[in-house]
């Protein structure tokens, strides 16, 4: 069982972590800001689009922590609704002012996480085993 471990220490790096993320499953209560320390930090259930091959598929567990983290604002989302679900969608970076800029985590729904940060610094690890899923997620309008 190969296990991914992932780091961005640039937008490059972050496009690569955001293609493994997409359509990562989570709750609100599986997220996590921690001011003092200036981490964000989300468990997910990540579709494994490596192993789909048209026949199985597969999720895993995962952690994904951003660190250098100055400010949290969110986008739709309520955080008194902790059992709500989301499906991630992307992850993207916009430049600010040199070497920070914002992150932005983009939910279905119209629904986001901005992330102010110093500069990138991200980490993308699973925890675990995959687990069967039903079906591979479906992108109306792509093949």
């Amino acid at each position: 069982m190969a296990l991914l471990k992932l780091l961005a220490l640039d937008e490059d790096d972050l496009k690569i972590i955001s293609a493994h993320m997409q359509d990562a499953l989570l709750r609100i209560e599986d997220m996590a800001f921690e001011p003092g320390a200036q981490r964000f930090v989300a468990l997910m259930n990540r579709f494994d689009w490596t192993k789909a091959d048209g026949n199985s598929y597969e999720r895993r567990r995962c952690a994904l922590r951003f660190d250098r983290v100055e400010r949290v604002r969110l986008k739709n989302l309520r955080p008194g609704e902790k059992r709500a679900p989301l499906e991630l969608l992307a992850i993207r970076f916009e430049a600010g002012e040199p070497p920070g800029g914002y992150v932005e985590l983009i939910f279905a729904g119209d629904c986001a996480i901005r992330l102010d940060v110093e500069y990138i610094e991200a980490e993308l690890k699973d925890l675990g085993p995959g687990w069967a899923a039903r079906s591979k997620p479906d992108h109306e309008g792509q093949e």
